[in-house]
């Protein structure tokens, strides 16, 4: 599956959402148990280069500031070059200043740097179920 598909397909290798993520201005809302509820919105799509998203609403009940990804935007950048493809993923504000930082960080490097990888290469992410 090609990256940008993979990307799109939020349920495959994040965990189950409830909308929709494949054209500007959809939403969807990401949950984990009862600790991390989102809402994003999709602001940028340049197909097979990047996808950006906004978001909207957060909960996180493992933190004190438990909206601290409120407003934040989540970035996708495709690069291909002789034939190799690079992500750059970046969560605009998520600094180690944040509390959130060492735990949200970790996560993105498992959904972001495994189970979406894998998706794109392999065709099997490792969402939460």
């Amino acid at each position: 599956m090609a990256l940008y598909e993979a990307i799109n397909n939020v349920a495959a290798w994040w965990g189950p959402v409830n909308g929709a993520s494949e054209k500007v201005g959809d939403e969807f809302i990401y949950r984990h148990a009862d600790i991390h509820y989102s809402k994003h919105r999709v602001t940028e799509m340049v197909p097979g280069k990047k996808v950006v998203w906004l978001t909207v609403d957060s909960q996180l009940n493992f933190v004190e500031q438990k909206d601290e990804w409120t407003g934040n935007t989540i970035t996708f950048n495709i690069d291909e070059q002789n034939g190799f493809t690079t992500l750059t993923f970046t969560q605009q504000n998520l600094t180690p200043a944040m509390e959130c930082y060492e735990a949200c960080s970790g996560a993105w490097n498992f959904y972001v740097g495994e189970s979406l990888r894998n998706l794109a290469a392999l065709g099997q992410g490792s969402p939460d179920k």
